[in-house]
């Protein structure tokens, strides 16, 4: 039976199949391919999509819009301040406005909610790209990563490792990807910083079905063992009082990814982070943090890691776009 997703909303990954997910992931492929070759067509010309952002972005904002045009769309932009979305406007009536002018909507931002009821009133299909909760565009970024970086197709059995706050928005979708193929998850974190126990016990659920195995851990000087991919994010995330680098910097610094972990993992370990990262001391907020608290600017990894050949975060960058043209289009076109 042939996938057809034309129409679907693209809010969570615990919406989607196994099948449909590697659906996407092959087109991603195909369209990165036509990319490379120059044999792209504009599959939408014509169309156009708003792109909704509540929190600033690089790579979500530049894949959407290089996508959008790569496929012959046009993209409108709201940012932070260009719009009366959730402000003057309720996030009902902005959605049945929005709907009526665009094919589709991407929505960045702070609540799920938000997103649920722009799918629910605006009739086109939206697209998540980044709430508190979830980022499932990021997902099919990292799983097209590892299949590139091992030469494989299906991923079960894949052991992946995520070091860092397991609360949020990253490590609630590595769990559910994981459990939706099979591969097997670890999050290690201090026990305050676990997932919601509601979620865990449904991603279990999930892995057990399709061969796989969701776990989480303390032990920060174990968990890296066999590992086929280690990833982690940023310790404190865009909307958190930066006054939380302290007591984050406490609960999580040896949960930082060193080349220690890297080794107790195995040969060919690939590092993955969805970016931006602080590694080093180059940016504003770690030259913030390295004078308020010291250190060096390293936090959720450390510089030898982030640029050494297990480090696959720009690859990982890139295929956002590739990942991102194929969930529009699948939507958009069928």
């Amino acid at each position: 039976m042939a996938i057809n997703l034309k129409g679907r909303n693209f809010l969570k990954l615990l919406d989607f199949s196994q099948r449909e997910i590697y659906y996407l992931l092959d087109l991603s492929k195909q369209l990165k391919e036509a990319k490379y070759t120059g044999t792209e067509r504009k599959q939408l010309e014509g169309k156009t999509v708003a792109l909704i952002f509540q929190k600033d972005s690089t790579r979500t904002r530049c894949a959407f819009e290089v996508g959008a045009a790569d496929l012959g769309m046009n993209s409108v932009y709201l940012g932070p301040s260009g719009s009366q979305f959730g402000k003057k406007e309720s996030v009902e009536d902005s959605a049945k406005v929005l709907g009526r002018m665009f094919d589709g909507i991407q929505f960045r931002g702070f609540k799920q909610s938000d997103v649920e009821n722009l799918a629910k009133y605006s009739g086109v299909p939206v697209w998540n790209g980044l709430t508190d909760e979830w980022h499932p565009t990021q997902m099919l970024a990292d799983i097209m990563t590892i299949q590139e970086a091992k030469g494989i197709k299906k991923v079960q059995g894949i052991k992946l490792v995520y070091f860092g706050d397991c609360r949020f928005n990253m490590a609630n979708s590595y769990m559910v990807v994981c459990a939706k193929l099979g591969m097997n998850f670890i999050g290690c974190a201090p026990k305050n910083l676990w997932p919601n126990d509601d979620l865990l016990k449904q991603c279990k659920e999930i892995a057990k079905l399709n061969g796989g195995s969701i776990e989480m851990t303390i032990d920060h000087t174990l968990a890296a063992y066999d590992a086929d991919v280690i990833a982690t994010d940023v310790w404190v995330s865009m909307g958190e009082d930066s006054k939380m680098w302290g007591s984050r910097i406490k609960e999580l610094k040896n949960y930082q990814v060193n080349m220690e972990k890297i080794k107790q993992a195995k040969d060919d370990v690939i590092f993955l982070h969805c970016l931006p990262s602080f590694h080093d001391d180059k940016t504003e907020v770690a030259q913030e943090v390295i004078k308020n608290f010291g250190g060096n600017g390293e936090l959720e990894v450390t510089d030898e890691v982030f640029n050494s050949k297990y480090s696959y975060v720009f690859e990982e960058a890139e295929n956002r776009l590739h990942t991102i043209k194929a969930v529009m289009l699948a939507t958009i076109r069928g």
